[in-house]
């Protein structure tokens, strides 16, 4: 936004209607959210609903009149639609009852993939000639000579360094997958569970199981992960419900 041009009449007239508006004009806070990006911000509505009590008391005008529109397409969208950006300079005459005026120019810039891009420039351009020709309490509007470019870069990368950071302290607290079993390892209380599902399917007893050649185990929660494989082996080959006396062989 850049305002190039202020011209003043002789009559002093709407400088003291401007002074007006200035002294009647509320704060118009950041309310409202950006939901892609996440930051506040004050909407040109904001602005209009503090605006007009202060304009319509002291008698202010507001015409705006576009001189100049440039619409470039700067990209598409995953389905092919463009995405236009279009730049709006703007005069506008800031008029007294008594005919006198001031004028201001402003450069909005707005983009959208639809018909709504130059809409957008002009609620622009009308939002920030509003905030500085009537000085409208922001409560925390940013000075550009309170930042810089290399700061913001710097606060940026910080701020990816913390991401990155976090992720890995997040990574460090995960606890560490279990390695597979050995052969010569106890069986896991899912084996135990495994086994326990297949004699309750074929009727194999825990006394056939200790029995077969293949476990030195006393318990079947004792045997080795070798043993486990050897059993449910033959458990493939055991059908359901009945005992096979091959199992002990």
């Amino acid at each position: 936004m850049v305002s190039e041009t202020v011209k003043v009449t002789e009559n002093p007239k709407i400088y003291a209607a401007i002074a007006g508006v200035i002294a009647d004009c509320g704060v118009v806070g950041k309310d409202k959210v950006n939901k892609q990006q996440g930051f506040k911000y004050r909407s040109v509505d904001d602005v209009f609903n503090a605006l007009h009590p202060a304009l319509a008391k002291n008698k202010v005008v507001i015409i705006p009149t576009v001189i100049e529109r440039r619409c470039e397409e700067v990209g598409k969208t995953k389905n092919g639609t463009s995405i236009l950006k279009v730049i709006c300079k703007v005069k506008y005459d800031i008029c007294a009852e008594d005919g006198s005026h001031v004028t201001s120019i402003i450069y909005g810039e707005g983009m959208d993939m639809g018909d709504k891009a130059t809409n957008k420039a002009m609620a622009i351009a009308y939002k920030y000639l509003c905030f500085q020709v009537f000085c409208i309490p922001t409560e925390e509007m940013s000075d550009p000579d309170a930042e810089s470019l290399e700061g913001e870069l710097a606060g940026a990368q910080k701020k990816e360094e913390k991401k990155v950071s976090a992720k890995a302290e997040d990574k460090k607290s995960q606890p560490e997958p279990s390695a597979e079993p050995k052969e010569n390892d106890k069986i896991t209380p899912v084996m135990l569970t495994t086994i326990q599902k297949e004699q309750t399917r074929t009727g194999v007893t825990d006394k056939q199981i200790l029995s077969m050649h293949d476990v030195k185990a006393k318990k079947i929660e004792d045997m080795t992960v070798l043993e486990y494989k050897k059993v449910m082996n033959k458990f493939q080959k055991t059908s359901d419900l009945k005992r096979e006396a091959g199992l002990n062989e």
